[in-house]
């Protein structure tokens, strides 16, 4: 079952459940997708607009990448559900020998590793659309200005949603290198697109 493929009534159904996954990860990575597909439908609302022609070109150019983008996002709903999933098998693997001790304790090392990567990525792609984002101040169709704030709204909750996610793992990887990596370029990341998100939400608002 490919979450992504749900309908919205019944990945909502499964999350409010008492399945363990899927959650705040794949929560946020689905945040991040709308977040990106609004920035999408605002520049397509622009380009071809008589009043914005100056800004053709700008908007030919974010609509393919806030695309691609998106499209990243909703594949990282299944895939954090996934990693989620690696690690609750290995703890199901057997323990009666040293052999399947190390095993087990390997697959659950290399689960804790996937279940970090994939809210970071996602705060990674999050914070790419952000920056799109950014670049289209004072250079959309007003008529859609709603619909930008909410898309920053949307990509900046994702972004501290994935980060509470990639946090809660840190603890658990035994490459203690690797955690320090992720937590220092992951809250330099979060508090750049805590910062972008609350621009141009207030810019927005201001506007209106």
């Amino acid at each position: 079952m490919k979450l992504a493929e749900l309908t919205i009534k019944d990945f909502v159904d499964v999350l409010g459940s008492d399945a363990p996954a899927p959650g705040g990860g794949s929560v946020s990575a689905l945040c991040g997708a709308n977040g990106a597909a609004l920035c999408a439908m605002v520049c397509r609302l622009t380009q071809g607009k008589k009043k914005y022609a100056e800004f053709d070109e700008l908007m030919a150019e974010i609509i393919p990448q806030a695309q691609a983008l998106y499209e990243k996002l909703i594949l990282s709903i299944d895939k954090d559900t996934d990693a989620f999933n690696l690690v609750s098998a290995a703890f199901k693997m057997p323990k009666e020998t040293p052999e399947e001790k190390a095993a087990r304790s390997q697959k659950i090392a290399e689960g804790m590793v996937e279940s970090t990567k994939v809210p970071f990525e996602t705060m990674e792609l999050c914070l790419q659309v952000l920056r799109l984002v950014d670049k289209m101040e004072g250079k959309f169709n007003q008529n859609a200005a709603s619909d930008l704030g909410v898309a920053a709204l949307n990509l900046g909750c994702a972004m501290k949603g994935a980060w509470l996610n990639v946090c809660i793992n840190l603890g658990s990887l035994k490459d203690t290198a690797m955690a320090e990596d992720y937590k220092a370029r992951g809250q330099k990341m979060v508090e750049e697109g805590e910062a972008l998100s609350q621009k141009i939400y207030q810019t927005i608002l201001q506007s209106l």
